[in-house]
């Protein structure tokens, strides 16, 4: 991390990646306003089927069937896991055309978002922290430039500095942010886009889990059985990938023979 990093120019594709990032939060947080519980676990818990299928288009990338297979467990492994949690029985159950559209404008920009920082990091050579760098940079600007445009800039610096736990709030969750944004970046530029969002899958089951021991909450029935199947979802991906694996190998060492 700490080592030279090897120079590029600002593409105009990380301008992208940061115009379909911004769109994507927005989608993501106006859909909330319009669309009822269910449909949000569906959005939150399909997410790797539409990265996947934005693979294809952006990278060009092929999966194996087994990997549809899981995908397919594990959205469905989270609607069960996700409906099983108490906050879906206080939401609401009322879902607009508009809400429903910006939600699938959620889902598109932020598939797209992940496969264009893969294809951003294997074409450009980039790294994690230049990535970083790149989009952060961007968003404080085009952040500032809408802050000012409503007058609101001022008052937003003065509201900090009258009061210092708020301030401390705010850079404590940016060294948060900035840690956490590292380690997504190195995923997605390693493993790539469908391992990042397995692995969100995954971390959100934990802190559910987790809380649930901590203070003590039940977990439904039908929140255990879909923790079963997306874990058996993961099992069966890497012993899949296990098989395809030693199936490549054995098959090139026969061609040498």
């Amino acid at each position: 991390m700490m080592r030279r990093q090897p120079r590029h120019r600002p593409p105009l594709q990380v301008q992208l990646l940061l115009l379909l990032h911004i769109m994507s939060s927005w989608c993501q947080y106006e859909a909330l306003k319009y669309v009822s519980f269910p449909t949000q676990v569906l959005a939150k818990a399909s997410k790797i089927i539409p990265v996947m299928l934005m693979g294809k288009v952006v990278s060009k990338k092929k999966y194996e069937y087994y990997e549809y297979v899981v995908a397919v467990l594990i959205s469905v492994g989270m609607v069960a896991f996700l409906m099983g949690n108490d906050d879906g029985k206080k939401a609401d159950n009322t879902t607009t055309f508009s809400g429903f559209v910006i939600l699938i404008g959620y889902m598109g920009f932020d598939s797209f978002t992940s496969n264009w920082q893969g294809e951003l990091f294997s074409e450009y050579k980039m790294s994690s922290i230049q990535m970083m760098a790149g989009v952060n940079l961007f968003s404080c600007l085009l952040t500032s430039v809408s802050l000012l445009q409503q007058g609101v800039f001022y008052t937003s610096l003065v509201f900090m500095s009258q009061y210092s736990r708020f301030l401390l709030d705010c850079i404590i969750l940016s060294l948060c942010s900035a840690c956490g944004q590292l380690f997504i970046y190195h995923t997605i530029g390693t493993f790539g886009p469908v391992a990042f969002v397995i692995i969100m899958t995954v971390r959100q089951v934990f802190a559910v889990v987790i809380s649930c021991i901590v203070f003590h909450h039940a977990l439904a029935p039908i929140a255990i059985i879909g923790i079963f199947i997306i874990f058996s979802a993961l099992f069966l991906k890497t012993y899949c990938g296990y098989r395809m694996k030693m199936m490549k190998k054995n098959l090139s060492a026969g061609g040498k023979i």
